[in-house]
């Protein structure tokens, strides 16, 4: 059955019950004290005048009355309760259409069901945030999908046409030829592994453990010191014990892209970044902010995207493949965490990571 039909069979049996219950105590309450038969009052002279109502007479009139009641009050409630439960499952039959259209792929329709806030407004905002949330999802995967193909496509043509110039001239330096397919496997594998690495993070399989981020942060900043001092940039590391959970792994490959985005994207020769971590009363931070060129919001909101390396920021050739801030907003989501992104007023960028923070050890 149906559920209108379901709920139209309780509300009608609701109703039955409801006048049985009310006839009951019409009998319990008033008529099992009518006399059965009429009688003498003591000490009168005559026979009481008009009709004496007697429990057999009363019966007689009342049960087919009753009758009649409970069956007016059988189609008062199938007819009553299939109209009412049809007003109740409206919105609930918009929701179904719109999820069924959902699953054929469509997914910039909304519901938008109005009214006041019940239930089903509830469920139908909630659903309208999901399909808004998963519209935005699918379009993002989409248009990585295609970056992430134009990305692997140019080191395979690089190599192909360097291949047909090799062949082509049997007089070219092989040292040179080897030297820049190389360059070009190294760069692909870069791109490969940190499309792995994004892959990863997004499906969150990975076992959650204490990690402290000021340990991270000095490994990694210890990892990047001669990438640094090539760049002529100065890197400072201070703040406070920050205990997160999550995985070490993934949050030192975090840590490690913040630092070398810092570095990279700097003032070659004369820059600076600071490497910090803080604790607040749930959280954890992580803050690394760097000098170099200035940026406007609109440009900094973008960075986060795969393959966006901010055309007016200052390139080396170290500037990566263009997924290191993507990976870090992965990650960062993967730990329930957030990611903020603020230009600096003098240049460079402010990138703070907030985490959930982890229990303290237990002392022993």
């Amino acid at each position: 059955m149906s559920v209108r039909l379901k709920l139209t069979l309780s509300y009608a049996g609701f109703l039955m019950l409801a006048g049985v219950l009310l006839l009951a105590a019409v009998w319990v309450f008033l008529l099992r004290y009518v006399p059965d038969r009429a009688f003498i009052v003591p000490g009168s002279t005559g026979t009481t005048p008009g009709v004496f109502p007697v429990r057999s007479s009363l019966l007689h009139i009342f049960a087919p009355r009753a009758a009649a009641v409970l069956v007016f009050l059988l189609v008062l409630g199938l007819v009553g309760g299939w109209m009412l439960a049809g007003r109740m499952l409206a919105p609930l039959t918009r929701i179904t259409g719109a999820a069924r259209l959902a699953s054929t792929g469509s997914l910039s329709h909304r519901i938008r069901l109005p009214g006041r806030e019940d239930e089903f407004r509830e469920l139908a905002d909630a659903f309208d945030t999901m399909l808004e949330r998963l519209e935005a999802h699918v379009a993002e995967q989409q248009r990585f999908a295609a970056n992430a193909s134009h990305e692997l496509r140019t080191p395979l043509a690089v190599s192909k046409a360097i291949l047909d110039v090799a062949r082509t001239d049997p007089d070219h330096d092989t040292r040179e030829v080897i030297d820049r397919l190389h360059t070009v496997n190294t760069r692909a594998i870069a791109l490969t592994e940190a499309l792995l690495l994004l892959s990863r993070a997004e499906q969150r399989t990975f076992t959650r453990e204490r990690v402290d981020l000021s340990l991270l942060a000095e490994e990694a900043t210890e990892t990047l010191l001669p990438l640094a001092e090539r760049s002529g940039v100065t890197i400072e590391v201070g703040g406070d014990t920050a205990l997160a959970r999550g995985s070490q792994a993934l949050l030192l490959q975090l840590t490690t892209n913040l630092v070398h985005n810092a570095i990279v994207h700097n003032l070659p020769g004369r820059g600076a970044v600071w490497v910090h971590t803080g604790i607040r009363p749930s959280t954890v931070v992580l803050t690394v902010e760097n000098t170099g060129e200035k940026l406007t919001p609109q440009l900094a909101s973008t960075l986060t995207e795969p393959f966006q390396r901010g055309t007016e920021r200052t390139h080396t050739d170290h500037a990566g493949v263009g997924l290191g801030l993507a990976i870090v907003r992965t990650i960062t989501q993967a730990h329930d965490g957030t990611l903020t992104l603020t230009p600096r007023d003098a240049g460079g960028l402010r990138i703070m990571v907030e985490l959930p923070a982890a229990a303290p050890p237990a002392d022993r």
